[in-house]
C-alpha cells in the first residue's frame, strides 16, 4: 500500500485530508512528461494561449477566494484574516504574470563598430530554461506556489511543484484552478513525496531549474548536489533589523512593528525582530509595544476575532521557548510574554536587550518575538544590525532624510524600508535575500526571466 500524507489543521490536530504519496516510478513519470515538453519547442502554448489561461485562472481564483483563504487558514495556521489578503495578493500576482509576459524581451547587439562585424547585425530574445522543479514552504501556503509555479507557466517552462507536507491543499487549488481555465495537466504537475524522493527530483539531471522557498539548511544543501548546468533561486529566513532614530514618529511606527513582527505568529521570512531603539525614546517604544502586543487575540486561524494562530507544528512552539529561556538566561527582560498558551500557540513575547550570542539574535526566530536592544550612537546600531550572517529586508524610522540615505548605504539589505516595517511586500517588486539568506531574485517578472535563458542570433547580409 501507498505511503499517505494526512493534513491535520496546526492549532489543534484535527484531521483535515488525507492524500497518497508519490514513489519514484509516478515521479519519474512525470519527469519524463516535462522533460518531452521541454525538449521540442514546437509543442510550446502559444502566449496568447498563455496569457489567457492566466487571466482565467486569476478570475477563478478571484470568485472562490473565501473558500481557499479559509482552507488555507485552517492548514497553515496563518489568521483568516491575514489569509484573504494573501488571497487578493495571489490573484493580482497571477494577473501580473500575465501582464508581464510582454517584458520578456530582449534587446539588439551593437554590430558595425569594427571590420569583423560589418554586414551584421544581432538582437537577443528570451526562451524557457527547460524543466522547472519547485519546492514550497507552508507559511505562504498559496501566494508562494503562485510565485513559483505561475512565472513557469507564463514563460512556457513545464513545472513540477512539491508544496509543503503541512500545506498541500492550497497548492492543489490552484493547480485545479489553471486546469479548469484551460491549462493542460502536463505543464504543471503536481507530486506529493518523501524528502528523500524530493532531493533525487531536483537533482535530476534532466531539471533545468529549481525554485526552493525554506530553510537555508536544506536549501543549501540541495543546491549543492543540483546537476551541473542546473540553475536555481533559493529564498531562506532572515533576522529582518529595525533601526528607530529619536525622530522616529512613534505613534505611527509601533502598529507597524507590532504587526510586521507578530503577523502569522511570527512565521514569515521577513519578520519585524530585531529592533535597535535610541536610549532616548526607548521608554515609549517599549511601553507601547508592549500594549499593542498584550491586545493580539491568539487562537483559531479560522476565527474572525483572531489576530495570531498557531505555529506550525508543536515542536515550534517548544523550539521558540526555548530560545526565549536562552535569551532569559543570558540576561534579556521578558516585557510581555514569554510563554507557552497551549501546545500550539505561543504568547505575543517582546524581550528588552537579549545578548549578541543569544539564538534570539543571531537566528531566525520564526516565532512570535520581538527583541528590543538598545543604543546611543548610530554606527553601533548599524554595526549589530549588520552583524548576523543573514541579510534580508530591512528599515530605518526616522524623520531625517540624511539619516535615512545614511542607513540605506549601510545596511546589508537587498531592501531597506524609510518609515515602514519589514515585511512590506508587494508582488511585482524585487524580493530576495543576500549572504545565507537566499541566491537569485524573486517577484513575479524577476522570477519569469530566472526561469528563462537569453539567445542571440546574428544576421549576415552584405546588403547590411
Amino acid at each position: 500500500m501507498a505511503e499517505r500524507l494526512v493534513v491535520k489543521a496546526p492549532y489543534d490536530q484535527a484531521a483535515i485530508k488525507e492524500f497518497p504519496l508519490d514513489d519514484w516510478a509516478a515521479i519519474e513519470g512525470k519527469l519524463q512528461t516535462a522533460a518531452l515538453l521541454a525538449a521540442d519547442r514546437r509543442k510550446a502554448l502559444p502566449v496568447p494561449d498563455r496569457i489567457a489561461i492566466l487571466e482565467r485562472c486569476a478570475d477563478i481564483v478571484q470568485e472562490r477566494s473565501e473558500q481557499f483563504a479559509f482552507e488555507a487558514a485552517r492548514e497553515g495556521g496563518k489568521p483568516l484574516v491575514d489569509s484573504r489578503v494573501e488571497l487578493v495578493r495571489a490573484v493580482n500576482g497571477i494577473r501580473e504574470a500575465a501582464r508581464s509576459i510582454g517584458q520578456l524581451t530582449g534587446e539588439q547587439i551593437p554590430m558595425k563598430l569594427n571590420a569583423a562585424s560589418q554586414n551584421r547585425m544581432a538582437f537577443t530574445f528570451r526562451e524557457p530554461i527547460g524543466v522547472v522543479v519547485a519546492i514550497s514552504a507552508f507559511n505562504h501556503p498559496f501566494n508562494l506556489i503562485v510565485h513559483q509555479v505561475v512565472p513557469a507557466v507564463a514563460v512556457g517552462a513545464p513545472v513540477i511543484v512539491k508544496p509543503a507536507g503541512a500545506t498541500p491543499i492550497s497548492c492543489i487549488n490552484l493547480l485545479e484552478c489553471l486546469y479548469e481555465a484551460g491549462l493542460p495537466r502536463e505543464w504543471a504537475q503536481l507530486t506529493l513525496c518523501p524528502i528523500p524522493l524530493a532531493e533525487k527530483l531536483v537533482t535530476d539531471v534532466r531539471v533545468a531549474f529549481m525554485s526552493f522557498i525554506g530553510s537555508g539548511r536544506v536549501g543549501w544543501m540541495l543546491r549543492s548536489k543540483l546537476h551541473p548546468g542546473a540553475r536555481c533561486a533559493l529564498e531562506h529566513g532572515g533576522a529582518a533589523p529595525v533601526i528607530v532614530e529619536p525622530d522616529a514618529d512613534i505613534e505611527d511606527m509601533l502598529p507597524l512593528l507590532a504587526k510586521g513582527g507578530m503577523y502569522h505568529a511570527g512565521q514569515v521570512c521577513v519578520s519585524v525582530q530585531r529592533v535597535f531603539v535610541h536610549r532616548n525614546i526607548l521608554e515609549s517604544v517599549r511601553d507601547g509595544l508592549v500594549r499593542l502586543a498584550e491586545r493580539f487575540v491568539v487562537g483559531d486561524p479560522t476565527d474572525e476575532k483572531t489576530d495570531i494562530g498557531p505555529l506550525i507544528r508543536e515542536a515550534e512552539v517548544d523550539r521558540v521557548d526555548q530560545w526565549v529561556r536562552e535569551a532569559v538566561d543570558g540576561g534579556a527582560k521578558v516585557l510581555t510574554g514569554g510563554k507557552k498558551l497551549s501546545g500550539s500557540c505561543y504568547a505575543p513575547t517582546v524581550l528588552l536587550d537579549p545578548p549578541a550570542d543569544a539564538k534570539v539574535s543571531r537566528e531566525e526566530i520564526f516565532g512570535p518575538v520581538i527583541c528590543l536592544y538598545t543604543y546611543t550612537e548610530l554606527d553601533d546600531a548599524i554595526r549589530r544590525a549588520n552583524d548576523v550572517p543573514f541579510s534580508f529586508q530591512s528599515a530605518v524610522f526616522t524623520k531625517n532624510i540624511d539619516t535615512a540615505f545614511d542607513v540605506v548605504n549601510r545596511l546589508e539589505a537587498l531592501v531597506v524600508l524609510i518609515n515602514d516595517h519589514t515585511a512590506f511586500r508587494v508582488d511585482w517588486m524585487p524580493f530576495g535575500g543576500r549572504k545565507q539568506s537566499g541566491l537569485g531574485i524573486g517577484g513575479i517578472l524577476p522570477t519569469m526571466r530566472e526561469m528563462t535563458e537569453e539567445k542571440m542570433f546574428v544576421l549576415r547580409s552584405p546588403r547590411l
